[in-house]
């Protein structure tokens, strides 16, 4: 959050600054954000903040906040694009996002109204589909998992990781915030995904097995309530170690830079797309809310699809 980030809003009067933790404070606890986003969103605050005072010449309050136009957002916004940063039209579009969920919060609290940033564009994003590799991409990966590993129980854990990302469409933060009492033990397995929410996922005998092998080979005493991959200090595994672990092996086996940690659930789902999967499964399987964000799969694997068409339809054939 912001104060871990050591962020303290320098530039906003001491009540405005107050206001903005508490912000964080509900998005932490009512809508359980992630840490990671709710440092995001600290940070957008902050670089509004910065800009504006500069603005303004002087500290930043209420009374200023609730006087901006259209026109001071949007100079933001132009300023982020001219910054050395060279922040991307996602990025951006992310901080007004940002802002706008701020300024909603200052209007339900009664402390102020102002409707201009409900008027403010966002960057145009384009639609890209996602990049899934192909499946003996993946199994290339998941087989090679061991490689550069300082010791074999480190070794079992990379291809236990990367098993349940391919495996079970994992994120790989829902991966690495399972704990020892959470590990897959069944046919099935509960994830608790974006918003605290949980789905059951089927569980492969061979990501049962390969969890079941790095538990076995792993040197530390894992805790029920602690994390069930570590790192070789016995700390929780970061997401980086992973990423690294892939960077490394692409450019050995031959991958292109499209192959990450998250292409491996991209690809778990266009897999099953191929093999039959209906989209609705694929939704529940992935954590989805909305369907349309799977249905960007479909995009994918078009031209499977179209090769089916072209082989059952009865009017195909002219």
């Amino acid at each position: 959050m912001a104060r871990s980030r050591g962020l303290s809003f320098a530039r906003a009067a001491p009540e405005l600054a107050a206001a903005t933790r508490d912000w964080l404070k509900r998005l932490k606890h009512e809508k359980r954000y992630s840490k990671h986003t709710l440092d995001a969103y600290a940070r957008d605050i902050d670089a509004l903040y910065t800009f504006l005072s500069d603005h303004v010449g002087g500290e930043l309050g209420f009374g200023e906040l609730k006087d901006l136009r259209v026109a001071d957002f949007r100079a933001w916004l132009t300023s982020r694009t001219l910054s050395k940063k060279k922040y991307a039209n996602s990025s951006s579009a992310r901080a007004i996002s940002s802002v706008r969920s701020f300024f909603r919060y200052l209007d339900r609290e009664g402390i102020l109204s102002n409707p201009a940033v409900d008027h403010v564009k966002s960057p145009k994003l384009p639609k890209v589909a996602p990049r899934p590799i192909k499946a003996s991409e993946a199994l290339y990966l998941i087989d090679n998992a061991e490689h550069d590993a300082s010791e074999p129980w480190v070794a079992a854990r990379n291809v236990a990781v990367l098993m349940l990302l391919y495996g079970c469409g994992l994120r790989i933060a829902e991966a690495l915030s399972l704990t020892r009492a959470e590990a897959p033990e069944g046919d099935t397995i509960t994830i608790t995904g974006k918003g605290r929410k949980q789905r059951m996922v089927p569980l492969l005998p061979a990501v049962r097995d390969a969890v079941a092998a790095y538990i076995a080979a792993c040197p530390h005493a894992l805790a029920p309530a602690g994390p069930l991959f570590v790192g070789v200090r016995c700390g929780p595994l970061h997401p980086r170690i992973v990423q690294g672990l892939i960077q490394k092996l692409r450019p050995l086996l031959g991958l292109p830079e499209t192959a990450t940690p998250h292409a491996l659930r991209h690809s778990f789902a266009t897999h099953l797309l191929a093999g039959g999967g209906d989209l609705r499964t694929i939704q529940e399987l992935l954590g989805h809310a909305s369907l349309s964000t799977t249905q960007r799969y479909t995009a994918v694997d078009a031209k499977k699809l179209l090769d089916v068409y072209d082989k059952a339809h009865p009017r195909a054939k002219g």
